[in-house]
């Protein structure tokens, strides 16, 4: 099997083809059938004269069904009723989907290994590159010197990745997701790692951005606080850890003794394979213990 991305470029373009009464339910139905394909993914968006457009409702598909099945899908497309075929209609589409007009099997087998390779090759720079964020203005103004990114590069370097330093994020979750998404998807990281901004105040932001990303991370509380007590707006303290766009998000406190704590923590799963929620109760659990012998 050779799954790969279909980028976005989704759609597939039928030529050659005329309708008259016929079910556009039943036209999305063959392109599923013949290109293996959930029937709840395919969806006809446009009819024209001599032309209809299907976009494929995932991003990835399954290329050893769908080289080389225009005449199958053409064939397929046939027996649906109102839809009549010129001798030349075809099939057109960019991106991966193109490949659903190839003749030459055993070249494009060929091929799409070679380019799955180099996908897996690719991604496993990606997963070894990590950018860091600091928060807070007294780092951002220069006043406390951030010990934080040389603990969390030097921990991370051992491990075989790629430390660069992102800057210090403003207390903004809008900002600050936006961020971190453009270090996802613009500058190709596959491990972010925020500090600070974990509080129970109004200014603590960076869990909250993490949340907008990924509603489903996990955010476990280190400590809680009676709500409206002193400067706390929140219920407590937490962590978080995500995925976005592939790439995993942690979000640590600011302390520099509890970044090291949590360190030692994420390293040891990132040694591993662990979903987000292991990770997450694995730092938050550390970090309970320290402060239980406070």
């Amino acid at each position: 099997m050779y799954t790969h991305n279909l980028l976005r470029k989704t759609e597939l373009h039928i030529l050659g083809i005329a309708l008259e009464n016929a079910d556009l339910n039943q036209i999305a139905k063959a392109v599923a059938a013949t290109l293996a394909l959930d029937a709840g993914k395919v969806l006809v968006t446009d009819v024209q004269r001599h032309r209809v457009t299907v976009d494929i409702l995932t991003g990835t598909v399954d290329m050893s069904r769908i080289t080389g099945s225009e005449k199958a899908l053409l064939k397929a497309l046939s027996r649906v009723n109102g839809v009549s075929l010129k001798p030349d209609a075809s099939v057109r589409a960019d991106g991966m989907l193109g490949w659903i007009a190839a003749d030459d099997k055993a070249e494009v087998r060929e091929a799409l290994a070679r380019s799955q390779t180099l996908a897996q090759d690719i991604a496993g720079r990606i997963e070894k590159r990590a950018i860091v964020f600091s928060t807070g203005p007294e780092v951002a103004g220069g006043e406390i010197r951030d010990t934080n990114m040389p603990a969390i590069s030097e921990a991370l370097e051992r491990r075989g990745f790629t430390v660069t330093r992102g800057g210090v994020l403003g207390d903004d979750d809008i900002l600050i997701a936006g961020v971190l998404r453009n270090a996802i998807e613009g500058r190709g990281y596959g491990l972010v790692v925020t500090t600070g901004g974990v509080g129970a105040e109004k200014k603590d932001r960076t869990v909250e951005a993490l949340l907008l990303l990924d509603p489903d991370a996990a955010a476990p509380f280190v400590c809680r606080f009676e709500k409206g007590t002193g400067r706390h707006v929140k219920e407590g303290v937490r962590i978080a850890v995500g995925k976005f766009g592939g790439a995993l998000i942690v979000a640590l406190p600011g302390p520099n003794d509890e970044v090291k704590l949590s360190l030692d923590a994420l390293c040891a799963c990132l040694d591993g394979v662990y979903d987000i929620h292991t990770i997450a109760e694995s730092l938050a659990e550390a970090l309970r213990k320290h402060l239980r012998a406070l």
